[in-house]
């Protein structure tokens, strides 16, 4: 008998899966030209520079919160043994982490990523990351926050968990490279501090990064 009822569930959950499939199909269609005046066509035009491909502008449905929750522990790092400013970690604050000025500014540059997403797709960001790992690997009494940042659309806890997974993807990339996982700090915050203050799609490309500063002890 439980065996059926298993097999029922099973059926029900299936049926449940593709009407929700359908419905998404519909408004899709129905919704696509209100979500290209919203989106704008950006994010297609930097993956097919890279050879990329994808669905197009006209098939974009934008995530739901619900997409990235628990998604943050796909491969994790464990995160650094002492936060900064905490008693005895020898690190301050986040507050006090510097911007890398003058020779380093070269180094610690901003990463940038396309809507509604965390994985770089460009070359040049991935340079930028291979010269962050050489000199903290050069340095190893340097320590640097990630901080994740989007743009202003989406809600505040959305943004949040995907400027998380931004910080986060930046971190386990430097940490391949060989830099000590308990020297990178990640943060998020959201769309709270945007670089460009503007509301246009120049703007969302600006405010959908990560940012470093530096500790030096």
């Amino acid at each position: 008998m439980n065996y059926i009822v298993t097999l029922l569930s099973i059926f029900c959950l299936a049926c449940m899966s593709c009407s929700r499939n359908h419905d998404n199909s519909t408004a899709l269609r129905t919704k696509a030209g209100k979500l290209k005046a919203l989106w704008g066509s950006d994010g297609d035009a930097m993956l097919a520079s890279q050879g990329f491909t994808g669905p197009g502008a006209s098939d974009f449905l934008p995530l739901e919160e619900s997409d990235l929750q628990g998604a943050l522990a796909d491969g994790a790092i464990a995160l650094p043994l002492h936060e900064p400013g905490e008693p005895g970690s020898g690190v301050p604050s986040l507050d006090q982490f510097r911007e890398a000025m003058a020779g380093l500014a070269h180094v610690f540059q901003n990463v940038y990523f396309n809507t509604d997403d965390y994985v770089l797709r460009k070359a040049e960001f991935v340079a930028v990351i291979d010269r962050i790992a050489g000199y903290l690997k050069e340095h190893a009494d340097t320590h640097i926050s990630v901080a994740g940042h989007c743009d202003e659309r989406g809600s505040e806890s959305y943004n949040l968990a995907l400027g998380a997974r931004r910080s986060n993807y930046i971190r386990s990339l430097l940490v391949k490279r060989g830099v000590d996982p308990d020297h990178i700090h990640p943060i998020s915050y959201g769309k709270e501090r945007p670089s460009d203050h503007e509301h246009s799609p120049t703007a969302w490309s600006h405010n959908r990064r990560v940012e470093f500063k530096i500790h030096e002890k």
